[in-house]
């Protein structure tokens, strides 16, 4: 609809039909993992954040878990240093994990802190070294520094949300000797939406959400639980990138997250469609006794 003839009156209407759903995520955690296209889109980007403030604004506690693969690669490359994937993991040598420290926990972080706090909010930078939020080992020696989380200290962010912010989380972590290591973004907003015992933990991705045919966005999948993902990827349905993602949903599942949602990042305003209305948007992963 056009905003020129969008009359007060159904501006009024649109606020009525979304009381229910206001009342139903005021004062709850919801989680919302952030990356991929919706992040290098700067319309996209200024979108999201205002859905972040909007939802804020409303008494929904916030956590935004951000990545910025695109945009370390493309510092390394103005450094003369080759990005190299193994499974979809970023091999990261000594010198990487430093870039990849620079580019998320500064200038990414930064940036978004900025934008929420343009739009209305307050908002907290923080990655996952700060008050050994995330804490990690060694994934793989192939990979280099590459984490995978052992334990999640959340009382930073769990600080922050008491106070009245929305924490931004970069994914990183760090272990005992002090090493840092870079963590998958799913993976870090599945833990931290886990200790959290998030409401939901929605996934901004660069797909229309879990498909049956991943050629065709019609056979979109809007729900499934837990045992019929397993299923679905015996089929083969659930295959290649996918089946990272999917694990992760799981994983916040079994750690407490009362539902998890694979959204397209790119449509505008997709996470105010999930949460304030009843069409929703994408797939949502769920328990087997809901």
């Amino acid at each position: 609809m056009n905003e020129k003839n969008f009359s007060n009156a159904e501006r009024a209407q649109v606020l009525v039909q979304a009381l229910p759903y206001i009342r139903r995520y005021t004062g709850k955690i919801v989680v919302v993992k952030y990356g991929g296209n919706a992040m290098v889109n700067e319309q996209l980007k200024q979108q999201v954040m205002e859905d972040v403030v909007l939802l804020w604004l409303i008494g929904v506690k916030v956590v935004l878990v951000h990545g910025g693969g695109p945009e370390i690669s493309q510092i390394m490359g103005k450094l003369g240093k080759e990005a190299v994937f193994v499974d979809g993991l970023r091999v990261t040598d000594r010198e990487t994990v430093d870039i990849v420290q620079m580019v998320l926990a500064g200038k990414i972080n930064k940036t978004l802190v900025n934008l929420l706090e343009m739009h209305g909010s307050q908002a907290m930078g923080i990655s996952g070294m700060d008050g050994r939020l995330i804490e990690a080992e060694m994934r793989d020696e192939r990979l280099g520094f590459v984490g995978e989380v052992t334990k999640v200290n959340i009382a930073p962010v769990t600080d922050l949300l008491e106070k009245g912010y929305i924490p931004v989380i970069s994914t990183l972590g760090c272990d005992r000797q002090g090493n840092a290591y870079n963590i998958n973004g799913d993976t870090a907003a599945a833990h931290v939406a886990g200790a959290l015992g998030a409401e939901r933990l929605i996934m901004l991705s660069d797909i229309p959400g879990l498909l049956r045919d991943k050629d065709d966005p019609s056979t979109l999948i809007p729900e499934l639980t837990i045992t019929e993902a397993h299923a679905l990827r015996e089929q083969g349905v659930i295959s290649g990138g996918m089946i990272p993602k999917v694990e992760c949903c799981i994983q916040a599942i079994r750690q407490g997250v009362k539902k998890v949602i694979i959204m397209d990042g790119r449509v505008p305003h997709s996470i105010l469609m999930e949460l304030l209305t009843d069409e929703g948007a994408g797939t949502m992963v769920r328990g087997a006794q809901e």
